[in-house]
C-alpha cells in the first residue's frame, strides 16, 4: 500500500493519502453496518456510549454525528482495523510493533454535518513518544463541499498548541491566539475507498457539510507499542490486547516531545464535539439548514 516515497512524504508533511484501497464490497459492507447502527439511534434521546448526536436529533428522525469506538461495537470494524494490508502500512510508518489506540466514525450528513475546530490529536492523549497517527478510511467521496479533513502540513514538527479555554480543556485551538496559516490548509480529498494517514501532532479540522452528499469517515488511531499514555494504563491485559502487530513491552520509549495534559477536564465531557462546545472562538461556523 505504501511506497518508500510515501513514507518520506508522510514524515516530511505529516500526512498521506492513498487512493482506492478498499474494494467496492468492503465499502458496501461498512455502509450497511453504519446504516444499521444509525437506525438504532432512533431508540435514544441523548448521547450514549455508542452515539454522539447532532443538534436537532429526534428519535423519529435520527441525527448522528459520531459512532463511538466502532471496533468495540461491531466485529466488521474490529477486523478491518487488523487487516493485513493496513497493518503492513502502519508498520512501515510506526515500526514493527503497533497498537490500536481508539476508533470512531464521524458522520457528516448532507447540509448539517457538524464542523470540527482546529486541533491536534496529541492534545487529547499525550504519550511517552509521538510515534502515533490516525488512519481515515473514506467511506464516501471526500470533497471540500462535504467537509473533507483539512490539514496544515509540517505542523507535526512544531509546537503543541494550547487547547484550553477559561483554564479547562476544550479540545480546540483558539484561532485568534496563534499565527497558523489556516488559509493554506490542504483538503484531504479523494474518492470513496481511499485512506489517509495523519500524524498525531498535525493540526487539522473540518468545516460543516454544506453539500447534498454525505461524508462518512472511519477513523482509527494507532501508536507504536512502546508509546505509553501519560495518563496511565488501567488494565495491562486490555492494553496488550489492542496490539495489531508485534510484541508487547513494559519498557516505554521516552522522547523529547512537547506535552500539555488535557486537564482540568472539559466541563462538557464526551466526544470532541462536546469538548469544543466550550471553545471561546471558532474558525468554522455552523449554519442550520433551511427548513424543508
Amino acid at each position: 500500500m505504501i511506497s518508500k516515497r510515501d513514507i518520506e512524504r508522510y514524515h516530511e508533511s505529516g500526512w498521506l493519502v492513498i487512493e482506492n484501497v478498499l474494494r467496492p464490497d468492503e465499502l458496501a459492507g461498512a455502509r450497511r453496518v453504519i446504516d444499521e447502527l444509525v437506525a438504532g439511534a432512533g431508540q435514544v434521546t441523548a448521547h450514549t456510549d455508542i452515539y454522539d448526536l447532532e443538534p436537532g436529533h429526534r428519535p423519529e428522525a435520527p441525527r448522528v454525528r459520531r459512532i463511538k469506538t466502532p471496533h468495540k461495537n461491531h466485529p466488521y470494524f474490529n477486523e478491518l482495523a487488523r487487516s493485513s494490508g493496513l497493518v503492513a502500512a502502519l508498520q512501515a510508518l510506526l515500526g514493527d510493533a503497533v497498537r490500536l489506540h481508539g476508533s470512531k466514525i464521524n458522520l457528516k450528513s448532507p447540509h448539517y454535518g457538524s464542523p470540527v475546530e482546529w486541533h491536534q490529536d496529541w492534545a487529547f492523549y499525550p504519550h511517552t513518544n509521538d510515534d502515533m497517527l490516525a488512519v481515515g478510511v473514506m467511506l464516501d467521496d471526500c470533497t471540500v463541499e462535504n467537509g473533507a479533513m483539512l490539514v496544515i502540513p509540517g505542523t507535526h514538527k512544531g509546537e503543541l498548541y494550547d487547547h484550553h479555554a477559561d483554564g479547562y480543556f476544550s479540545g480546540a485551538i483558539n484561532p485568534e491566539h496563534v499565527s497558523l496559516d489556516f488559509a493554506n490548509a490542504v483538503p484531504l480529498t479523494a474518492p470513496a475507498g481511499s485512506v489517509s494517514f495523519h500524524h498525531a501532532r498535525l493540526v487539522h479540522g473540518s468545516a460543516q457539510n454544506t453539500s447534498d452528499k454525505p461524508r462518512q469517515l472511519l477513523l482509527y488511531e494507532y501508536a507504536a507499542a512502546d508509546a505509553w499514555p501519560l495518563a496511565g494504563v488501567q488494565d495491562l491485559a486490555q492494553f496488550d490486547a489492542l496490539l495489531v502487530a508485534g510484541l508487547p513491552t513494559t519498557r516505554p520509549r521516552l522522547a523529547d516531545v512537547p506535552v500539555r495534559m488535557p486537564l482540568p477536564p472539559s466541563p462538557r465531557q464526551g466526544s470532541i464535539y462536546e469538548n469544543q462546545a466550550t471553545a471561546k472562538s471558532r474558525y468554522f461556523q455552523r449554519r442550520e439548514p433551511a427548513a424543508a
